[in-house]
């Protein structure tokens, strides 16, 4: 008697991935669309941390508008503090003490460091190494006891301020830092050793969410997404700000576009960071950390835009004064949003688990996203 082989045609499954979900890493939904555990169309939903930033910012005084780019970017404030001051700066055109210019690379390096870590345990974490998200974070642990030396804080600074910073580095924080940076480089390698060669992580990796080095262009990408797809753009060398063009360092590129070189690209950017923080202290000039403002602060008319690099990519700030104490218009370019605009064209087709690690490899913050 012959077999009858019939063929079960099911309809399609919409699944929401978060805004609970943990490897969501902030509250961001994904509304994904299932033929059996391949994903047909994936749609971010986004806005639930919305707080109306831009509009805050535009009804505050010059000199109060730091505290709100703490809430940005949250693993890397010190950046997200420089971006809006350096914006100031140029729309009233003050210039920056050189001392205070290398605290503030120092700074935002070393946060630069600790914001990698964080995508490095929790991307390990997601495909299931949970040995790498204990070390990252006891490394990470450390750069905040040191920044906390410094600020008084550990994730929102509000440190760096137009015109410089509020005060010089406390005594100890050099010779602490070359400690952290003496001891946390062979850490570097260790990391390498659990994940770079391992045959399940780069199974779930190698290959996985390739992102073109065309698309990366089209998309408007940067920062370690658009370097691990080949664009050799980093704006503390092409354009440099503060003391990025008196020092050295290498900017990191891969080509394969995939997870695994955008694994690589914050890896080695870590190890580029620590050269930086060390020139940084052996440079470092004497002298004024900041030049005073008066209290009531009113730019020229007109406008400025200000380009840096974060950990993850270019955040940008644009600012227009009527000559009042307040902006009349601010705006954020953040990374992540962009990073994230590009999730429906990389899921297309891929498994559910590839999700995960697809989003976790693009690093987004969700505090920038929804501004």
């Amino acid at each position: 008697m012959a077999t009858e082989v019939v063929e079960l045609n099911s309809p399609n499954m919409t699944v929401n991935l978060g805004p609970q979900h943990p490897s969501t890493h902030g509250v961001l939904r994904l509304v994904v669309e299932l033929d059996g555990e391949y994903v047909q169309s994936c749609e971010p939903v986004i806005g639930y941390l919305h707080r109306g930033l831009e509009r805050m910012l535009a009804a505050r005084p010059y000199r109060q508008l730091v505290p709100f780019t703490d809430r940005l970017d949250y693993l890397a404030s010190l950046n997200c503090n420089l971006a809006i001051s350096q914006t100031i700066e140029r729309l009233a055109s003050i210039e920056v003490p050189e001392r205070a210019q290398y605290i503030r690379v120092l700074l935002c390096e070393l946060n630069r460091i600790a914001s990698h870590l964080v995508f490095l345990g929790t991307f390990a974490s997601d495909l299931g190494a949970t040995t790498a998200f204990l070390y990252a974070f006891r490394e990470r642990e450390r750069i905040l006891d040191l920044l906390e030396s410094v600020t008084g804080a550990r994730l929102t600074y509000n440190w760096i301020r137009p015109g410089g910073v509020p005060a010089d580095l406390p005594e100890g924080f050099a010779e602490a830092t070359r400690a952290f940076i003496a001891g946390f480089l062979p850490e570097i390698r260790d990391y390498e050793r659990l994940l770079t060669g391992n045959p399940i992580f780069r199974a779930r990796c190698d290959g996985v969410g390739v992102i073109s080095r065309e698309d990366a262009l089209a998309y408007g990408a940067s920062g370690p997404v658009a370097r691990g797809s080949g664009l050799d753009f980093d704006l503390r060398r092409t354009e440099p700000y503060d003391a990025y063009d008196r020092l050295e360092f290498d900017v990191p590129v891969f080509t394969q576009g995939d997870c695994m070189a955008r694994y690589k690209v914050r890896v080695e950017e870590m190890r580029q960071s620590a050269r930086i923080v060390e020139q940084s202290l052996r440079d470092m000039p004497q002298g004024d950390v900041a030049t005073k403002l008066p209290k009531v602060f009113r730019p020229p008319v007109g406008d400025a835009y200000s380009r840096t690099e974060s950990p993850r990519g270019e955040l940008s700030v644009y600012m227009r004064s009527d000559g009042s104490p307040n902006p009349e218009r601010v705006h954020v370019r953040a990374p992540s949003f962009v990073h994230l605009s590009m999730l429906p064209m990389l899921l297309r087709g891929v498994k559910l688990a590839d999700v995960i690690a697809i989003l976790g490899s693009l690093d987004t913050v969700l505090g920038e996203v929804d501004r």
